[in-house]
């Protein structure tokens, strides 16, 4: 009886120790998949293709499907490529320009100095929103980009819930980042493929019912 009650505390420890080993192999795969996507966004023209891959694996990731974080994501970083730029020419360089005249209005003073960053601020949320769902979608479905661009412009307004989500959650990262410096250690090693991770749980719901 001690034998077995002693084999029994044994086989509970590796139990703990074993998933404790994978915990802490995952949190290193995360941690290399945010660094090889900081240096894939660095060209700036690849952002989309370096979102729409980072979305791919961690949507996967989200679902049980497993595979290797960092090696799925380069192979899904050349299959963006394409999709990837024309989401980012059609959502998120439109984006910045709304967020450069809000901020350039902003000081010119008169009534624009209020209406116009407002209703900037608003396009800009919302084309940001945008390429996160298309994002999302190109590393989700085989169907054309224009078809994706198409979707993902409705779909803010047909989850508008799941959409606060998605833009509060860079904005309070932000926001911790200036307040709080040392939060850009988090930003810098786990912030974006855990952060996708995360918003992964949300958009799942949101495709099973589109």
């Amino acid at each position: 009886m001690q034998a077995a009650g002693g084999g029994g505390a044994l086989t509970v420890e590796q139990d703990a120790s074993g998933r404790m080993l994978r915990g802490l192999g995952a949190f290193g795969a995360f941690v290399v998949l945010n660094v090889v996507h900081l240096l894939a966004c660095v060209p700036i023209v690849t952002i989309g293709a370096a979102t729409s891959a980072l979305f791919s694996v961690t949507l996967r990731y989200s679902e049980d499907e497993g595979g290797g974080l960092v090696g799925e994501y380069l192979r899904e970083l050349r299959g963006c490529l394409r999709s990837g730029t024309l989401l980012l020419l059609a959502l998120l360089l439109p984006a910045g320009v709304l967020a450069f005249a809000g901020l350039f209005w902003a000081f010119q003073g008169g009534p624009f100095a209020i209406v116009v960053p407002v209703l900037a601020a608003i396009g800009t949320a919302y084309l940001f929103a945008a390429f996160v769902w298309g994002a999302a979608m190109v590393g989700r479905f085989d169907q054309t980009t224009g078809r994706t661009i198409r979707n993902a412009l409705l779909l803010p307004a047909a989850e508008p819930w799941r959409t606060t989500v998605i833009v509060l959650v860079p904005v309070t990262a932000v926001s911790l980042a200036v307040v709080f410096p040392p939060f850009v250690i988090v930003l810098l090693s786990i912030g974006f493929s855990v952060g996708a991770y995360l918003l992964g749980f949300l958009l799942h719901g949101a495709f099973a019912r589109h």
